[in-house]
């Protein structure tokens, strides 16, 4: 089977509309959660990626039924002390950094030890940041120089912390609050600010957590040993997955996109406020609640030119996941864009810093950099001829659709391998370029 995609033809105009797939960071949580409610828990359009198809197999793996009934999954919840553990198990997390982290919370009460495992590229991240705040709950975790295989077993007598999260990072604060509810007590969190969903669904389940908002951190406290109900949720489309058709709209000739049913929660629209800040003008409409969750659909048309931007720090948490794709904006844009400490960028499922400066570069974009800061000098009149090949990527998913959304905006023939990849997160991405007009081979 052929593992490229050859793109030699820019889009052409287009006005039309499209869904996205469901919210990955959602649908992930979703199914852990439900694993750990009592009873029968509805979930409607789940996210059928690789990522969380390898989360309905760990819960699985620990002894959690589910099917797939008509358009939505069903999960037979036993609550927090449901899990199968008392033989050696082995969990396997795929790519999926998300999966991996939070299940480790799951996992504190485990009554032997359960071994993590994933792929080649999952195995080459750092686990010490999850790893060192479980431990205090009293578990017991080894693994392999920080990395996978994690080999954890759980404590009868867990003990509540006190964490302060200092990364930013939303999978850390999520696995620090899915062990505090299998604790006994008061966990306290001080997190500096990052995306919001797990709070937000157990909230929805009327969990005991208390949440106190503040400019540059939220103050959490979960009070364990709650059980909560099954439950019935319909996962909203991904803004993530929705960036690409943004800066593709933004950088096509007198298009215009409609992008119906996105979750446009404020922890995760810093795509939406950067590229307005560079003259993106995009518009979100007929905005609606849904479980603590902000949905919407997002208008967008093409930028007859766009304005660099000195990118607010501020915003470096809720667009974390999208920096690829904004870089390729600044790359088009009149002007010099600045960014600054995206040292997390390269905590991701490749070195994503790193990949898209050498990227940016390949394609004759002049680039500075000065450790995790970056300085982008834009060219409205960026047109690439001649021959692309973009391999050896580490099979990242975001950096095989940022290299095709360059391919059909900016011209030249290219060669993309590791098509494959997008199966973890957004495997209809082909097929929605496809309906809006672009010539794939």
């Amino acid at each position: 089977m052929v593992n490229y995609i050859e793109i030699k033809k820019k889009i052409s105009k287009f006005n039309d509309e499209i869904e996205v797939s469901g919210d990955k960071s959602i649908s992930i949580r979703c199914v852990l959660l439900a694993s750990q409610a009592i009873g029968n828990s509805k979930i409607y359009n789940l996210l059928e990626s690789e990522d969380v198809l390898n989360t309905l197999k760990s819960i699985k793996r620990l002894g959690i039924n589910y099917k797939k009934v008509k358009n939505y999954y069903q999960i037979e919840g036993l609550g927090l002390d449901g899990y199968k553990t008392e033989k050696k198990k082995n969990v396997y997390a795929g790519n999926s950094g998300t999966l991996a982290r939070l299940i480790l919370g799951l996992l504190v009460n485990s009554k032997n030890k359960i071994s993590l495992f994933g792929d080649k590229s999952l195995s080459g991240r750092d686990f010490s940041r999850i790893t060192e705040p479980l431990k205090q709950f009293g578990v017991v975790i080894n693994s392999n120089n920080s990395k996978l295989p994690v080999h954890i077993k759980g404590s009868e007598f867990l003990r509540p912390i006190n964490y302060n999260e200092k990364l930013g990072s939303a999978q850390c604060k999520s696995a620090v609050i899915f062990a505090a509810l299998k604790t006994p007590g008061k966990t306290r969190i001080k997190a500096k600010k990052s995306r919001n969903h797990t709070e937000l669904l157990l909230k929805s389940f009327k969990f005991p957590i208390k949440v106190v908002s503040k400019k540059k951190y939220d103050f959490i406290e979960i009070v364990g040993r709650h059980n909560f109900q099954s439950f019935t949720y319909n996962v909203p489309g991904d803004i993530s997955s929705s960036s690409f058709f943004l800066v593709l709209t933004l950088l096509s000739n007198k298009s215009k996109l409609t992008i119906k049913n996105v979750n446009v929660n404020k922890s995760r629209i810093g795509i939406i406020k950067i590229l307005n800040k560079m003259n993106g003008k995009i518009i979100v409409k007929n905005k609606k609640k849904y479980k603590g969750e902000i949905i919407s659909d997002i208008v967008v048309k093409s930028a007859k030119s766009l304005k660099s931007i000195n990118c607010p720090e501020s915003l470096n948490s809720s667009a974390i996941d999208e920096f690829l794709i904004i870089f390729l904006a600044a790359a088009k844009a009149k002007g010099i864009s600045t960014f600054r400490n995206l040292e997390e960028l390269n905590k991701k499922e490749s070195p994503r810093l790193d990949i898209s400066i050498n990227f940016l570069q390949k394609i004759g974009v002049k680039v500075k950099r000065n450790k995790n800061d970056v300085k982008i000098y834009g060219n409205p009149n960026l047109e690439l001829k001649g021959n692309f090949n973009v391999k050896k990527f580490k099979k990242d998913h975001r950096v095989f659709m940022m290299s095709c959304i360059a391919a059909l905006t900016l011209g030249g023939k290219w060669k993309i391998y590791d098509k494959e990849s997008i199966n973890s997160s957004f495997p209809e991405f082909i097929k929605l370029l496809r309906k809006l007009g672009a010539k794939l081979n």
